[in-house]
């Protein structure tokens, strides 16, 4: 499957899933509010699009507010046509979840394993892309660290962009459940990890214990502290590679702190980042769309002014030109410092965007 088909293939069945130098490095608090906001949009660089037609895109962009791509794949044209329209053009990265085929092939005990003992490497869970790499292992990181680096060193790349930078969903958002007949109101072993060995040794080394021994794992607050602070050692680890090239380093993550640490093992708040954009896809979770600003406002408290946030928007989940309206204003009321949006961004989008800023 192509990234993000775990989305796509799902509303195809009728259900929603799921200091730098940059102007982003500067604070803000909840009571804050920018008189000029900035949006970004997630893109992957569509390969057919000519000079002309991204000249003529991206100054739309920019004239609706948006001040920032986020460029799953490498474009150089895309890269310097943003640039030259204003905009900042980072690179989007996978980063723990790699199913290259090289690393699969030479690399298989890099992978997480579940509490079932089964390997990412040879029995992704839910889906087929879904190979998790294990954050304990201190080969990973420094893969990972190369990986950073490398991307950075282009002259047209402002930032790195980290996505899937967490453990595989022990929960899936519930407008999930259906559509891959689980019910996940409990945590399940064939989605909990990581289990493999450098993980069982190292946690007991601290706590005297082996995970696998724990009468209920996932009712552990260590074992789960354990697994925040392995996402959080990468994290920080890349940002300061990314800090070191005088580039800007942001995270696609969970829409509230509380459900990113519950279902993913994610503690973004505490992350050395120039800015966040919390995927609050309320369709996800079946809630409305005045629930985007209640996610807006959990992220602004607990993050105390560290970096900025952008609310990630998924376009699709919006019936209307009015709830997308919606959508960006009670994200900007409570904080945001802009919106980034996934999913089709036409002529109406930007003008529903342009609208909602002023």
């Amino acid at each position: 499957m192509k990234k993000r088909d775990f989305i796509k293939s799902s509303l195809l069945s009728g259900i929603g899933l799921i200091g730098a130098q940059s102007s982003m490095a500067m604070p803000v608090s909840a009571k804050e509010k920018k008189s000029v906001p900035k949006h970004w949009v997630w893109e992957n660089p569509n390969k057919k699009e000519d000079e002309k037609t991204l000249k003529d895109k991206y100054t739309k962009f920019f004239d609706a507010g948006i001040r920032g791509m986020f460029f799953e794949n490498d474009s150089e044209l895309h890269f310097r046509m943003a640039k030259a329209a204003g905009l900042e053009a980072h690179r989007w990265m996978w980063t723990m979840n790699r199913g290259e085929k090289e690393l699969l092939e030479k690399h298989p005990d890099w992978y997480a394993v579940s509490r079932e003992g089964k390997s990412c490497a040879i029995n992704p869970p839910y889906v087929g892309y879904y190979r998790w790499l294990c954050p304990s292992k201190p080969e990973v990181l420094q893969y990972l660290k190369v990986q950073v680096k490398e991307i950075l060193s282009k002259p047209n790349v402002d930032g790195i962009h980290l996505d899937y930078i967490r453990f595989c969903d022990v929960i899936l958002p519930v407008n999930l459940w259906k559509n891959y007949k689980i019910d996940q109101s409990r945590e399940l072993p064939e989605y909990d990890f990581c289990y493999c060995e450098t993980c069982r040794k190292n946690y007991e080394a601290k706590y005297g214990t082996d995970p696998l021994k724990l009468e209920h794992p996932d009712q552990s607050p260590s074992w789960r502290k354990f697994r925040y602070d392995l996402i959080n050692n990468v994290v920080n680890q890349l940002a300061d590679v990314a800090h070191q090239s005088h580039k800007v380093v942001t995270a696609a993550v969970f829409p509230t702190p509380e459900i990113a640490r519950r279902i993913v093992r994610q503690d973004w708040t505490n992350w050395k980042l120039d800015g966040v954009c919390p995927m609050i896809y309320h369709g996800f979770y079946r809630e409305p769309v005045r629930w985007i600003g209640d996610a807006v406002e959990e992220g602004i408290h607990f993050l105390c002014g560290k970096f900025p946030l952008y609310a990630g928007l998924f376009i699709p989940d919006f019936k209307s030109d009015e709830e997308l309206e919606q959508g960006i204003k009670t994200a900007m009321a409570n904080g945001a410092s802009g919106v980034s949006l996934f999913g089709h961004v036409d002529d109406r989008v930007l003008g529903v965007l342009k609208k909602a800023s002023k």
